[in-house]
């Protein structure tokens, strides 16, 4: 198998996966090739069993201040503009109400404050403060058995998107991959990549690429073909992994908790499964863990490679590892996925949601969670909270740290048009077709 393409693409998960279907659909490129090293796309983070299957818009993650909550919202929006648009049966995704909750003064102080001091309101239409007896309208569980002394609120909004990010990763491909220009390749895993004269030459299991620019969508890998290639020295990764505990049917919809402060990682929260409802999931985790793919031991290597093994990543790791409210985050995380032990230490986190939960009503999700990487700066020894792709000569390489499913169409726009100068400007983008098909379709607040 070989072959010369005008762009490849390294890497079939949901980031690929999106590019693949912008520049096909939506741009008159020549020829255009996606790589994937599994058998199937979507086989690793992507797998719905393998992440919090919410779409993230900004409106109740209280980590998002509002500039990012502004960037994040477009992509999300174009998201659900391509559900709506192309899943009217439900297949691929679910919509259901959405809240964070605020409990005691404090937490209902920090609420208001973001929803009208902060300008969260005004930004998200749809999103309403709502009491008490609100709340248990909407989820029973969340108010029975709690103390009704207790103040509580709730930013509450319809635009609870619960969705399966590897059957929507599978509709993507499906949309383009009998077009002329499109070629799919699975069980194709790259084992070099070299800059020739005009390109780059890609050399995989299963032959030669040949191509003029390249797009590097491989997750955590996709650091670790940078630094193959020069580029990122100044990164390393904190691979992070999700695991998260289930119960009987308990919500309607998905009940986020607030957000520790100084912490990247999403706070705890309920939500039905995507594909059934008679099972509710709380989560995710966030445990430290040296591999890049949960599970696999082989990809230790991976993160070695990435990582390095010099003094700028250990004195980055000791730096970020020694925050007073991260590394105990960190430790008390490794004690979750401990039989017996873990569920017990986890069901605090349960009960804030639903506060009648008991021991055995949870259990630990066995084969579900997957590996999220965490970008290290080494030069400031902190955690690179930005944008995490490198841009190099005809090259990309994304990372794509949460919220990177949630904004996967954004970031494609986003590439398509670095591709397309690095094409030398010999080829369009219909925007408009694309935003019709997309974010036009997204149901906006009468």
């Amino acid at each position: 198998m070989s072959g010369k393409y005008d762009l490849v693409i390294v890497g079939g998960g949901i980031s690929g996966a999106s590019l693949l279907y912008t520049t096909a659909k939506f741009s008159d490129v020549d020829s255009i090739a996606l790589i994937e090293k599994e058998r199937e796309i979507a086989a690793i983070n992507t797998n719905h069993t393998n992440n919090s299957q919410t779409l993230h818009f900004g409106d109740i993650e209280t980590n998002y201040t509002l500039e990012k909550a502004e960037e994040v919202k477009e992509g999300a929006e174009l998201l659900a503009g391509y559900l709506e648009n192309h899943d009217d049966d439900r297949e691929m995704h679910d919509k259901r109400s959405k809240m964070v909750l605020g409990v005691g003064k404090a937490e209902v102080a920090e609420l208001e404050q973001r929803y009208e001091g902060e300008g969260f309101g005004d930004l998200f239409p749809k999103l309403q403060m709502i009491e008490r007896e609100e709340i248990a309208d909407y989820e029973p569980k969340v108010v029975e058995g709690r103390d009704p002394s207790k103040e509580m609120r709730a930013l509450q909004t319809p635009d609870g998107y619960v969705v399966d990010y590897g059957a929507v990763t599978q509709s993507l491909v499906r949309q383009v991959k009998d077009e002329s220009n499109v070629d799919v390749f699975t069980g194709t895993k790259v084992e070099d990549i070299t800059p020739t004269l005009d390109g780059y030459t890609i050399e995989t299991t299963d032959g030669r690429f040949d191509c003029e620019a390249t797009v590097v969508a491989a997750g955590s890998h996709s650091l670790q073909i940078a630094k193959e290639l020069g580029y990122g020295e100044g990164k390393v990764l904190l691979p992070i992994a999700g695991s998260f505990f289930l119960a009987d049917d308990l919500l309607n919809g998905k009940v986020y908790t607030l957000q520790m402060k100084k912490l990247p990682f999403a706070a705890v929260h309920g939500d039905a499964d995507v594909h059934d409802d008679s099972l509710t999931r709380f989560g995710p985790t966030a445990k430290l863990v040296p591999t890049l793919e949960r599970g696999r031991i082989s990809t230790v290597k991976d993160f070695l490679d990435v990582f390095g093994l010099n003094a700028a990543a250990f004195l980055s790791y000791a730096n970020i590892l020694s925050d007073r409210i991260l590394l105990p985050y960190v430790l008390r995380n490794l004690v979750y996925d401990v039989p017996e032990v873990g569920p017990r230490q986890f069901l605090p986190h349960v009960q804030k949601v639903v506060p009648s939960v008991e021991l055995e009503d949870i259990e630990r999700a066995k084969g579900y969670g997957g590996v999220r990487p965490q970008i290290v700066d080494t030069t400031k020894k902190s955690l690179d909270m930005g944008e995490a792709k490198i841009v190099g000569d005809d090259i990309i390489f994304n990372i794509t740290p949460s919220p990177g499913a949630s904004t996967c169409l954004k970031n494609a726009v986003q590439d398509t048009r670095q591709v397309l100068e690095f094409l030398d400007g010999d080829y369009e983008f219909d925007e408009e077709a694309f935003r019709a098909e997309t974010i036009d379709n997204f149901p906006r607040a009468n």
